[in-house]
C-alpha cells in the first residue's frame, strides 16, 4: 500500500508573508477597485469600504488564518472546532471552485493585451482606425481632441449658468457620436461581443489560447506544493510593486492627472444611497482579502504553531490597502488624463465596469512616447498581480481536499492536473463572442454579494458564539504569546456579524438586478445566477440538518454532540501541549453538558 505523504510546512518565516501579499493583493486592488469607485462615484465608495474593512475585513483576515495556524488543516477539516458549521468549509470550496473557473478569464484578457503590445511595432492597434473591426463612426484620440477643442465653453462668453450648461450639454452630445478606437478594440477585437447573453456566439480562439496559457502557468506554480509555492511568490508577488511605481511615476505626471486624482476622493453623497454601492463596497474588502475561501485558512495551516500571525495581519493590511490606493491613483490619473485631452467630464471618460482597466489605460499609453513599452509593462505586471491570487486561490481548494481525503494526496500532481483541466473547460464559455455576459453573471452571483456574506456571517459566529471567542483569544495567545487588543474579539461577536446581516438584508430589500453597462440581463439569465450562488449557500444549513439527524439521544444531546469540538491535537506542538489542549476540551465538554 502507498504510504500518505507527511503535510508540509512553509520552508521559510518570509514565505507565508509574501503568499498573503501575492494572494490579497490581486486584481481586486488593481482591477476591480478602480471600476468600483469609478462606477459609484468616486470618494463615495471609499466611505463603506473602509467601514467594512475595520469592522470586518481585517478581523475576519486575522480569524481566518489565525483558525488555520492553530489547527494545522485546510478549510473543511477546521469545522472540527464546531462540526455542524462544516457546511460553511464546503460552502467556501465551492465559491473557491466558481471563483477559479471565472476569474483567470483577466489574466486571459491580459495575456492577449500584452501579446499585441509586445508585438506591435511604433503604433498600437487600438490607436488608429484603420483596422477591420473599427467602424466609420471612429475617431483617434487626437481627431477627438482636436473636435473637442473646436467647441469652446468658456464661463467668460456666457451670462448665465444655464446656458454655460446648455453649451456643455451639447458638447457632451456632438462627442459622443463618435467611437474610440481603444473602445471597439476591447469590444470588437478582442471580445467580438454580442448583443445579448442568448446569443453566445462561437468560441474566440485567441482568448482560448491564453486562457489555457493561464491555466498552465497556474498549474507549474503549485504542482510541487507548499514549499515550491513559497519560493515562487517571492517572485510574482514583489515584481509587480516594481512594474506600478513605474507607472504611478508617469500617471501622475500627465496633465490633467490631478483632476482623476480628485475624483477618487470627493464623494458624490448622494449615492450613499443607493444599496448596490454599501454591497459592492463590502464584498469588495471581502473580495480583495481573499475572505471566505479557504486560502487564507489554508495558507495559515502551513504556518509554524508560534508563528506572530497577529502582527502578519496588520503587515498585511497596511500592503493591501497601500496597494489599493496606489492603484487607483494609477488609472484614475490616466482618466484625468484622458478627460483633459478629449475635453469631457471625468465621469463620460469611460464605460464603468469589468474592462475599464482594458479600455482606460491602453488609451492613455497610445498618447505616450513609446506606447508599445508602457502598454507591455502595464499589462505584464496586471497578469503577475492575477496569477499569484489565482494559484493561491486554487492552493487553497486544492488543500481543503487533500486535507479531508488524505488519500488524493498520494497523486496530488494529478488531482491538481484535473481540477485545472475541470475548470478550464468550465471556464470556456466567458471566451466566447458572449462571454463577457456570461462573466457578469458570475462575478456578481457565485463568488461575491449575497452568498459571500452569508458564507462570512456563518464563520464568524461559529467560531465566536459556539466555539466561544474567549476560548479562541486564549488560543491565539497561546501561539503568539500574547493578547491582541479586544477590539477584534468585539468585531467577531457583534460588528462583522451585525455588518454582514444588515448589507445582505439591505441588499435584498433594495434589490438591484445585475447589469453590464446599460444591459439588462432577461430574467432567465438572473434565475441562473441565483441558483449558482444557492449552490454554495444551501450547503450549509443542509449538512447542519444531515449531521444532525445522525446523531442519537435527545435533541439536547444531539445538539451538544455537534456543537463540541472534537479536534484534540495540534501535529504542529509537543506532547506536553497537546495534553493541555485535550484537558481544556474535556472540561469545556463537561461545561456544555452541565448546561
Amino acid at each position: 500500500m502507498t504510504e500518505i505523504k507527511e503535510r508540509e510546512k512553509w520552508s521559510g518565516n518570509a514565505d507565508f508573508l509574501f503568499s498573503c501579499i501575492g494572494y490579497a493583493i490581486g486584481l481586486g486592488n488593481v482591477w476591480r477597485f478602480p471600476y468600483l469607485c469609478y462606477q459609484h462615484g468616486g470618494g463615495a465608495f471609499l466611505i463603506p469600504y473602509y467601514i467594512t474593512l475595520i469592522c470586518g475585513g481585517i478581523p475576519l483576515f486575522f480569524l481566518e488564518v489565525a483558525l488555520g495556524q492553530y489547527t494545522s488543516i485546510g478549510g473543511l477539516g477546521i469545522w472540527r472546532i464546531c462540526p455542524i458549521f462544516k457546511g460553511v468549509g464546503y460552502a467556501a470550496a465551492i465559491i473557491a471552485f466558481w471563483l477559479n473557473c471565472y476569474y483567470i478569464v483577466v489574466l486571459a484578457w491580459g495575456l492577449y493585451y500584452a501579446y499585441h503590445s509586445i508585438s506591435s511595432s511604433s503604433l498600437l492597434p487600438w490607436s488608429t482606425c484603420n483596422n477591420w473591426w473599427n467602424l466609420e463612426s471612429c475617431r483617434t484620440l487626437t481627431q477627438m481632441r482636436n473636435y473637442s477643442a473646436s467647441v469652446i465653453c468658456s464661463a467668460s462668453d456666457f451670462t448665465t449658468d444655464t446656458s454655460m450648461e446648455t453649451c456643455l450639454h451639447n458638447k457632451s452630445v456632438y462627442l459622443a457620436q463618435y467611437t474610440s478606437p481603444v473602445k471597439e478594440f476591447w469590444e470588437r477585437n478582442a471580445l467580438q461581443i454580442t448583443d445579448d447573453i442568448s446569443q453566445p456566439g462561437s468560441l474566440r480562439w485567441p482568448l482560448v489560447a491564453t486562457l489555457a496559457i493561464a491555466w498552465l502557468g497556474c498549474y507549474f506554480c503549485i504542482w510541487k506544493g507548499v514549499k515550491w509555492t513559497g519560493k515562487v511568490v517571492y517572485f510574482t508577488s514583489m515584481f509587480p510593486y516594481v512594474l506600478l511605481f513605474i507607472l504611478l511615476i508617469r500617471g501622475i505626471t500627465l496633465e490633467g492627472a490631478m483632476d482623476g486624482i480628485k475624483y477618487l476622493f470627493i464623494p458624490d453623497l448622494s449615492k450613499l444611497r443607493t444599496s448596490t454601492l454599501w454591497i459592492e463596497a463590502a464584498t469588495q474588502i471581502f473580495f480583495s482579502y481573499g475572505l471566505g475561501l479557504g486560502a487564507l485558512v489554508a495558507l495559515g495551516s502551513y504556518n509554524k504553531y508560534h508563528k506572530n500571525c497577529y502582527r502578519d495581519t496588520l503587515v498585511l493590511a497596511a500592503f493591501n490597502e497601500g496597494t489599493c490606493l496606489i492603484s487607483g491613483f494609477v488609472i484614475f490619473s490616466v482618466i484625468g488624463f484622458m478627460a483633459k485631452t478629449e475635453g469631457r467630464k471625468i465621469s463620460e471618460v469611460a464605460d464603468s465596469g469589468p474592462g475599464l482597466a482594458f479600455v482606460a489605460y491602453p488609451a492613455a499609453v497610445a498618447q505616450l512616447p513609446f506606447p508599445s513599452f508602457w502598454s507591455a509593462l502595464f499589462f505584464i505586471m496586471l497578469i503577475f498581480i492575477g496569477l499569484d491570487s489565482q494559484f493561491v486561490t486554487l492552493e487553497g481548494f486544492i488543500t481543503a481536499c487533500v486535507d479531508e481525503w488524505p488519500v488524493l494526496r498520494r497523486r496530488k500532481e494529478l488531482f491538481i492536473a484535473a481540477v485545472c483541466f475541470v475548470s478550464f473547460l468550465i471556464g470556456l464559455p466567458t471566451v466566447t463572442q458572449g462571454g463577457m455576459y456570461v462573466f457578469k453573471i458570475l462575478d456578481y452571483y457565485s463568488a461575491s454579494g449575497w452568498c459571500l456574506l452569508v458564507l462570512l456571517f456563518f464563520e464568524c459566529i461559529s467560531v465566536s458564539w459556539f466555539y466561544g471567542a474567549d476560548r479562541f483569544y486564549e488560543d491565539i495567545k497561546d501561539m503568539i504569546g500574547y493578547y491582541p487588543g479586544r477590539f477584534w474579539k468585539w468585531c467577531w461577536i457583534v460588528f462583522t456579524p451585525l455588518l454582514c446581516t444588515s448589507i445582505a438584508i439591505f441588499s435584498l430589500i433594495e434589490y438591484e438586478p445585475v447589469k453590464y453597462k446599460n444591459y439588462q440581463f432577461p430574467t432567465w439569465a438572473e434565475y441562473i445566477g441565483w441558483c449558482i450562488a444557492l449552490s454554495s449557500i444551501l450547503a450549509i444549513p443542509i449538512y447542519a440538518i444531515a449531521l444532525f439527524a445522525r446523531q442519537t439521544g435527545t435533541m439536547k444531546e444531539r445538539w451538544i454532540k455537534v456543537t463540541t469540538a472534537t479536534i484534540t491535537q495540534n501535529p504542529s506542538l509537543n506532547g506536553d501541549e497537546n495534553e493541555t489542549k485535550q484537558r481544556m476540551l474535556v472540561e469545556h465538554t463537561t461545561a456544555m453538558t452541565n448546561l
